[in-house]
């Protein structure tokens, strides 16, 4: 009498080789992904489907007591695409690599990656401290929509010293439970950067027998030129849509971190649905095979930009991490990133018709919102994705009519200066 063949595991992850550990740029071409699960495909099928069988009513039992939370550990095969698939579960473990995190999670978009962090971790009456500014949507949720909720905020400005910083946590301790400490660094989209050793420090000794997590958005530069876990975040968020998609053709979101933190943020993703689909998640595993690449030539690209930029008589002054030499900032930078990034603030000089003026004159760089693409974009954050600040506190955190965030693209560097030359002579 034959039986069903037994489930075959997948094969024994290969980390290091002759006591060299792998990169992760060499991890991204098959980490977490067996081809002989897969009929021997080099890379992984893209899983269309909703649900998975399971292979006895036991198993599929001990699955939903993983994703109840009934039983400790999460769940260890496939259920539902709601909660989990292999496209996703991939891309997880290939997400985590990066900043070498305990664990990773995927979402259908940067925001709803922060939205359902935010929902897990705070309840009605707790207090947020963050880091300022922010990007926009990111304090509208904060704002105006857990506000609704009885959740109340404080922030400090992104470049503030330890004594500033620690002034804004003890107004916090006061006025009720402090459940979360967000950060964005450099912020958007101003550039500056915030000391996250400086936070841990005052997190810890201020909060210490009960301190809630340290969440920081570091889409700008991670996971190539900053990694946060190393300097006391435990949680670090990212809009994939930026570097890690890099071709502006999907949105997704993650977080990764220390597993205490992201587990109840999967218990509150399986209970919303905010996973990313499979298709997407695919599409990340292609892009993530090249993010090493395209990060580095972006930058290099920047750094060459940046420096045209900054001689010229239109041009005010232009917020790039690599000019920055001496003070808080340039110290910041020195022991937080690897690297100044590709996108960047540029101050010209006049106010929001010569800042049209330039972008209306493109003709390579494209005029749209967002960035971390293969493509140079522009935009004028004042009259586009800040537009719902107020007034006053966008001139207080430096967002004027004056200023035009770019984000360099994987382009030849002097075509991009050509363009940006004679766009400049239009104003």
């Amino acid at each position: 009498m034959s039986g069903a063949p037994a489930r075959r595991r997948p094969r024994p992850e290969v980390l290091e080789v002759g006591g060299r550990r792998l990169s992760p740029s060499t991890l991204m071409m098959g980490h977490a992904f067996d081809p002989a699960l897969s009929e021997g495909s080099l890379k992984p099928p893209i899983f269309l489907t909703s649900t998975f069988v399971f292979e006895n009513a036991a198993a599929g039992k001990r699955h939903f007591e993983g994703v109840t939370g009934k039983r400790p550990g999460g769940v260890d095969g496939l259920v539902y695409s709601r909660f989990n698939g292999p496209n996703q579960e991939i891309l997880e473990d290939r997400l985590g690599i990066w900043e070498d995190a305990e664990d990773a999670l995927v979402f259908s978009s940067g925001m709803s990656a922060i939205a359902t962090l935010m929902l897990a971790l705070v309840k009605p009456g707790d207090v947020i401290v963050h880091s300022a500014p922010l990007y926009a949507a990111t304090e509208t949720l904060i704002g105006r929509i857990l506000g609704r909720f009885g959740v109340t905020f404080l922030d400090f400005p992104a470049g503030a010293s330890e004594a500033e910083i620690e002034a804004v946590i003890e107004r916090g301790k006061a006025q009720g439970n402090v459940s979360l400490i967000y950060l964005e660094s450099p912020a958007n989209p101003t550039n500056a950067l915030v000391d996250i050793e400086a936070v841990s420090r005052v997190r810890d000794r201020l909060l210490g027998e009960n301190k809630p997590p340290i969440a920081i958005d570091n889409t700008f530069l991670g996971p190539l030129w900053q990694q946060p876990l190393r300097h006391g975040a435990d949680l670090v968020v990212y809009s994939l849509t930026k570097y890690a998609g890099g071709h502006s053709d999907l949105v997704a979101g993650g977080v990764s971190g220390a597993k205490a933190w992201i587990d109840p943020i999967r218990m509150m993703r399986n209970t919303i649905g905010t996973i990313c689909d499979p298709n997407t998640a695919w599409m990340l595993l292609r892009s993530l095979e090249t993010l090493e690449l395209r990060m580095s030539r972006a930058g290099e690209n920047a750094a060459k930009v940046c420096a045209f930029f900054r001689d010229h008589p239109k041009v005010a002054s232009v917020g790039y991490l690599g000019f920055l030499e001496d003070g808080r900032q340039a110290d910041i930078y020195r022991r937080h990133c690897s690297g100044a990034g590709s996108t960047f603030s540029l101050y010209l000089k006049g106010g929001e018709r010569e800042s049209f003026a330039f972008l209306d004159n493109l003709k390579i760089a494209k005029l749209a919102v967002s960035l971390g693409g293969t493509e140079t974009l522009a935009s004028c954050p004042a009259a586009m994705t800040h537009l719902s600040v107020p007034d006053q506190r966008k001139q207080e955190l430096g967002i004027t009519d004056n200023l035009v965030r770019i984000s360099v693209g994987v382009e030849n560097a002097d075509d991009l200066i050509a363009d940006f030359d004679q766009a400049l002579a239009a104003v």
